[in-house]
């Protein structure tokens, strides 16, 4: 049995001294961390509970964010959280292959189409290919869906840009504006602004890469720990995640508490929803493409090699949605 600091090691990671001393979580609480807390479509655990949707399933969710994928795991590995949102598939492919405790609870989002990337209004670079490698590329943080689709730019679509982790939207916006990174990622309703205003544009999305368009990308991950011991909670957020889905898309009243939240006009976010994140992205039952998921992360070298049907099976606990 690989030790925890055995497999950190072999991800290359650090877990934080924060998240690896906190607590072990209650039986009626659950411990979330969310890579991009603030996106649209990781609100279903954050919105959910401020309306009240979670507290029906008799839980209390402690929400956390963090720079991205890369952390999110972190914290589930170690079990200082249960559950994991915003989780690049390849990513947690990868920390699976090497013994981590984690396990993929659900698709969280399907497609890439979310993901744009972007140049400063004035920059030379008018498509990827314009780039050198000179030029940098950004990504949240290893292991996200983004790190996966700007690798897949590299072998699928020619880019010459180095990839370069910059962690969350507002500080990669911070970064190109600034000139530290040419290209720049972030995922609606960041960023529409500053292209409606002229400041940025947008360079390439995450669907031009033609094998991740009907992929899950990002997944909720669970502890294994976490998913032995207290399943009854993590099958009743499961009801309650999908229960909150079903309410941002149906009543207007979450789109305003999202507006309030971001400050945002509540015409932008719709804007985004309908271009960016309509509601079959955030299915949550079928991890779609399956087959083409393992084999992009053999090729973009996140996997050694596939992973078998025995070990997907082992990987996947997707609860079935329940009847109505």
């Amino acid at each position: 049995m690989k030790t925890f600091k055995g497999i950190a090691a072999a991800l290359g990671i650090v877990v934080p001294f924060a998240l690896a001393a906190a607590p072990a979580a209650a039986e009626d609480t659950l411990k979330l961390v969310i890579g991009q807390i603030n996106n649209w479509e990781n609100q279903a655990p954050t919105l959910g509970q401020d309306a009240g949707i979670f507290k029906k399933h008799n839980l209390v969710l402690e929400n956390v964010g963090t720079q991205g994928a890369g952390e999110t795991i972190q914290a589930v590995i170690s079990g200082s959280a249960d559950i994991g949102a915003g989780v690049g598939a390849a990513g947690v492919m990868r920390a699976y292959s090497k013994g981590a405790p984690v396990r993929i609870l659900a698709p969280g989002f399907t497609g890439t189409g979310d993901l744009f990337w972007y140049v400063k209004a004035d920059s030379k670079l008018k498509t990827l290919n314009d780039a050198t490698p000179e030029n940098t590329i950004a990504y949240s943080t290893n292991g996200s869906s983004s790190n996966n689709i700007v690798v897949a730019f590299g072998a699928e679509l020619g880019s010459k840009a180095k990839p370069t982790a910059t962690g969350g939207p507002a500080a990669t916006l911070t970064a190109v504006m600034s000139g530290q990174v040419d290209i720049g990622w972030a995922a609606p309703p960041f960023g529409l602004q500053e292209i409606n205003d002229g400041k940025i544009r947008i360079l390439a999305r995450g669907s031009d890469v033609p094998s991740l368009r009907g992929q899950t990308v990002r997944t909720l991950i669970v502890n294994l720990n976490s998913w032995n011991t207290k399943r009854d909670a993590i099958l009743r957020f499961m009801d309650g995640y999908r229960e909150a889905v079903d309410w941002m898309y149906a009543d207007p009243k979450a789109v305003e508490m999202y507006s309030k939240k971001m400050n945002r006009p509540v015409a932008l976010l719709k804007e985004s929803m309908d271009k960016f994140q309509p509601k079959p992205t955030m299915q949550t039952e079928t991890f779609a493409d399956l087959e083409g998921a393992v084999r992009d992360a053999v090729k973009l070298k996140f996997l050694d090699k596939p992973l078998t049907k025995e070990q997907l099976a082992e990987l996947i606990v997707t609860p079935p949605l329940k009847k109505k």
